[in-house]
């Protein structure tokens, strides 16, 4: 794991420089990236391109309602757009999601209008619009979501300040009871 949160913070660094930010022999870094990499856990490597620098400043989510006996035509037809992103099948109202990033507010009206909803396919579209990218990781590793779990700020909580941003507490049943007695 400490392989791979070097790695996603610079793909390119050197196999002498991972192995000393992860504290083992450049050999021993070496057969495991070259492992990491048979094994399918790095898949490929890649630049991170800025879209706004690159003038694609509008990014939007189209969720798409696909009529049921048509999802190999809507992936064939998907896949012949270069300008989705991404897309995941999802629960709920609609059956998927996709992401797209253009120059303006027109060139994806184009697209969900002329394209997308011509697909026999589709059933129904409905666009949002992304104001702020807020918080953008490429990777979630399992030791993140660990750092996740077990990081507690008490001095925060009990001051009842506020929780960071996508973080809950939850109080244990004999924490709850504690605190209780002591506010009675």
């Amino acid at each position: 794991m400490k392989i791979l949160e070097v790695l996603r913070e610079n793909g390119r660094i050197s196999v002498a420089a991972l192995a000393e930010r992860v504290g083992i022999s450049r050999a021993n870094a070496y057969t495991r990236f070259e492992a990491l990499r048979a094994d399918g856990a790095i898949k490929r490597f890649t630049a991170e391109i800025d879209p706004v620098r690159t003038g694609l400043g509008i990014t939007a989510l189209i969720f798409v309602t696909v009529r049921q006996q048509m999802w190999k035509q809507f992936r064939a037809e998907l896949a012949r757009m270069p300008e989705v992103e991404y897309c995941a099948i999802t629960t709920g109202q609609h059956d998927a999601m996709i992401l797209v990033r253009m120059g303006d507010v027109a060139a994806v009206h184009a697209m969900v209008t002329d394209r997308l909803a011509n697909i026999p396919a589709v059933k129904a579209t409905e666009t949002v619009f992304i104001l702020d990218e807020v918080l953008k990781r490429p990777y979630v590793l399992p030791s993140d979501g660990e750092k996740a779990r077990t990081a507690r700020r008490p001095a925060q909580e009990a001051q009842g300040g506020e929780v960071p941003l996508g973080m809950m507490r939850f109080v244990g049943a004999a924490e709850g009871r504690a605190a209780l007695q002591k506010d009675t």
